[in-house]
């Protein structure tokens, strides 16, 4: 029989032990990140080891959550990650820069690579052909000595994509229906390995949401590295980094789950699990108050754009407050210069900074019992600041005719 995808970038980098799934396999980890809530404990855990330098091939310390300075805490903290980024040998992408998803793939990700993140939606990377799995930040600190690394060899399941998205339909339907047949615990000790001609069809940023948002199933995620990764790495000028990824053809899986892209119609995780999900047209049209636009979930260039051109010669409700974040500066230009950033002002959308915020509730945090429709990842009480609040997950498709008017689309 022949590999997965999966089992090729482990037997790429594997150390010792076990293949066999469930069983302990040690692999070596070629990148690392991390992120400004979790990272100083890391550092400062890295030297306490005492090494000089990292010994990865690429680790990068992003500042991007918490960029709210209320107190001298946090800009202390980010004074700190970029004196010991500097000492050793890591990466800083700076505040303003971007989500570290987003980035990560963007400057620093390729094919076949393994990393490691101090952040549960790590697997992001998987829309490039990266294994790529969200750890503890002493976990990171272990890594960056070269130190291979232990886990469980995973269960490798097949998603076998047919068919297309209609129009109306975003990537974000894809991991809500996966979402809803395996729920928030049944990917646990799962790798789910995107492929068929329907995987063809998205290109990497809509992959980015499917492999994103999958760390919600309790699993990695991965698609293959094709010509839709080659276009993006093109585009990114780093195609010299880019080789070809796939499955073999007689590829041997613990399971197969097939999913007719064409089938799909916008769907809407409701309080208070990611998995609670129902068709958009079923759920009662209860007043909203709030629309967040955004996270590394949902802020890709086409994601923006479409939410603007729903917008287009329409206002936000009056009832609604209405934001948007970008997920990196590099995405900010391009919509500001194609006009799209002027459309979503002229509807009324505030602009926020280029940062995580809202999604894990550093800033606009829902009224009093009030109703959020948002479309980064998590919803459970409390995930947006305030525990009696009920957040809706959705498209930005979506949350742009919510946002119009006032109630759910």
């Amino acid at each position: 029989m022949g590999k997965s995808l999966t089992r090729k970038i482990i037997e790429a980098h594997y150390v010792s032990g076990s293949m066999k799934a469930g069983e302990e396999v040690f692999i070596k980890v070629d990148q690392t990140l991390t992120h400004d809530i979790n990272a100083v404990m890391t550092y400062l855990a890295f030297e306490a080891i005492g090494l000089d330098r990292i010994r990865t091939e690429c680790s990068v310390s992003y500042l991007d959550h918490n960029l709210l300075y209320v107190d001298h805490k946090t800009p202390d903290d980010h004074i700190y990650l970029q004196s010991a980024a500097e000492h050793f040998g890591v990466h800083v992408s700076r505040p303003g820069n971007g989500i570290c998803h987003a980035v990560q793939v963007s400057r620093f990700g390729a094919p076949g690579k393994v990393s490691m993140g101090g952040d549960s939606h790590t697997p992001h990377g998987g829309s490039i052909g990266m294994l790529c799995i969200g750890v503890g930040g002493m976990d990171v600190a272990t890594a960056m000595t070269g130190v291979p690394m232990r886990l469980k060899m995973p269960r490798v399941i097949k998603v076998n994509l047919t068919g297309a998205l209609k129009p109306g339909v975003n990537a974000k339907e894809v991991i809500l229906e996966m979402l809803r047949r395996v729920t928030i615990k049944g990917g646990l000790g799962n790798v789910y390995e995107y492929v068929g001609p329907g995987a063809a069809t998205l290109e990497v940023l809509q992959r980015a949401t499917i492999t994103n948002m999958g760390a919600e199933l309790g699993a990695t995620s991965i698609f293959p590295a094709d010509e839709q990764v080659r276009k993006f790495m093109k585009s990114q000028k780093r195609e010299d980094e880019y080789r070809e990824l796939l499955a073999d053809q007689d590829a041997e899986y613990d399971e197969v789950i097939d999913l007719d892209l064409s089938s799909l119609q916008p769907l809407v995780a409701c309080p208070h699990q990611p998995d609670n999900v129902k068709p958009l047209s079923e759920v009662e049209k209860l007043p909203v108050q709030q629309v967040f636009i955004g996270s590394c979930t949902n802020a890709s260039y086409a994601d923006i754009a479409k939410a603007a051109l729903v917008f287009k010669g329409h206002k936000v409700n009056d009832n609604v407050s209405c934001t948007c974040a970008i997920a990196s500066r590099q995405t900010y230009k391009a919509l500001m210069e194609d006009g799209y950033l002027g459309m979503l002002m002229d509807a009324g959308v505030r602009i926020l900074e280029i940062a995580c915020g809202p999604c894990c509730a550093i800033g606009q945090t829902p009224a009093t019992e009030g109703i959020a429709v948002r479309t980064s990842n998590r919803n459970f009480k409390g995930r947006a600041g305030n525990p009696n609040a009920k957040i809706y997950l959705v498209s930005p498709e979506s949350a742009a005719a919510t946002a119009i008017m006032g109630t759910f689309a």
